[in-house]
């Protein structure tokens, strides 16, 4: 009866990275993925801080409970190229009309979902954080423009 839980013990992360894996539609070939979002960052449709500081937050998290018991805890590339990461990262938290409009807004919403996403996923019930901190930090967008506006030059106080 061990013979599932032997082959999921069993991956390699060429076959994560190629998606050769069974998956979510989408979610399961990170080079189509990435190729899908350099297509849109060249066209100047996406912009990189989002993606970047929600995968480094997710890296940097991931790799510090590794770090403290790696028998428990997946590698920090295991959970990059599983789960549907790369897919909200690259795509769904990127949408303009969601996302933050200044560059350190963009980092914190990034680092937010990142943050959001490994704390569901090692202490919560919920086996995929990924959505569900996405909609969690857009929720916060208004609060995250409010205090990262530049301020007018010149303008005086009332």
């Amino acid at each position: 009866k061990l013979q599932g839980f032997e082959a999921a013990k069993s991956f390699s992360y060429i076959d994560l990275f190629f998606g050769n894996r069974g998956g979510s539609l989408g979610e399961t070939s990170i080079i189509l993925l990435l190729l899908g979002f350099a297509y849109l960052v060249v066209r100047g449709r996406i912009k990189v801080m989002v993606p970047a500081t929600y995968i480094g937050s997710v890296l940097l998290f991931s790799w510090i409970f590794y770090m403290v018991d790696p028998s428990k805890y997946g590698s920090p590339l295991f959970h990059i190229l599983t789960g549907g990461l790369m897919l909200g990262a690259l795509f769904m938290a990127t949408d303009m009309v969601t996302s933050p409009m200044t560059i350190k807004g963009q980092a914190i919403f990034g680092v937010g979902c990142g943050l959001l996403t490994m704390v569901i996923r090692y202490f919560g019930g919920y086996p995929e954080g990924v959505s569900l901190s996405i909609i969690i930090m857009n929720a916060l967008v208004p609060l995250i423009d409010r205090y990262t506006q530049p301020k007018i030059f010149g303008r005086r106080a009332a």
